[in-house]
């Protein structure tokens, strides 16, 4: 994609968005609306169709959890939501995570992160170091019939695709995939897009929460 990212910044404090409005301007970024909370954002969505909505997590009112999920509903041209937050480890980002947002930022980010997020999401990557998600897996992951897995049931995947999606999920990129099972870039592209397809899952993000959540990759194990 050659054209800049279109956002829209949702976040109750005004120096935020002020500050965050300027990082991306400065480096091409339109802002093409704001909000101040969750219903907010819901509308200004539904009014200027942006291509990333960068979400934050708590605000009064419609929190960014719900405005995640009235967005995310599965109509076309959906934007992709980055949950913005000043925790690390906070049980409404891994909702948000598995409602289909695309990765979360802390607020501190540097300005180069920020810009890098917007544009690496815009494209249909993840964005959420796989050591992160094993820590939010680990500490909010509901066992039983309440259990937030997006889709527990792996049979549509052949053998290939569940290896594919074991390092996937381990944070290996799809040039280190192709490395790894000796195979094209290309090839690997058509099995993440597979398993994506077959799961009904978004993006990466939520493959790698699906591979955590039905144990086919252990949240306590190391990274490799």
């Amino acid at each position: 994609m050659t054209e800049a990212p279109r956002v829209l910044l949702a976040d109750d404090q005004t120096l935020v968005r002020t500050g965050f409005r300027l990082i991306l301007g400065a480096d091409g970024i339109d802002v093409v609306a704001e909000a101040t909370d969750g219903a907010e954002a819901v509308e200004a969505v539904r009014r200027t169709r942006p291509d990333v909505v960068l979400m934050d997590v708590r605000m009064p009112g419609t929190d960014g959890l719900e405005a995640t999920r009235r967005i995310l509903t599965g109509a076309p041209g959906e934007p992709r939501v980055i949950i913005l937050t000043t925790f690390d480890l906070d049980r409404y980002v891994y909702a948000a995570l598995s409602a289909g947002a695309s990765g979360f930022l802390l607020k501190d980010v540097t300005p180069e992160q920020l810009t890098a997020a917007v544009r690496t999401v815009r494209t249909g990557d993840a964005l959420l170091a796989p050591a992160v998600t094993r820590r939010l897996v680990q500490r909010f992951t509901r066992h039983g019939a309440d259990s937030a897995a997006l889709h527990r049931d792996l049979a549509p995947l052949t053998p290939r695709e569940l290896e594919v999606l074991g390092l996937l999920a381990r944070g290996l990129s799809n040039a280190e995939l192709a490395a790894r099972l000796h195979l094209a870039e290309a090839t690997v592209k058509t099995h993440v897009a597979r398993i994506l397809a077959k799961l009904g899952l978004r993006d990466r993000v939520q493959a790698v929460i699906v591979a955590y959540e039905t144990g086919l990759v252990g949240v306590t194990g190391p990274p490799g």
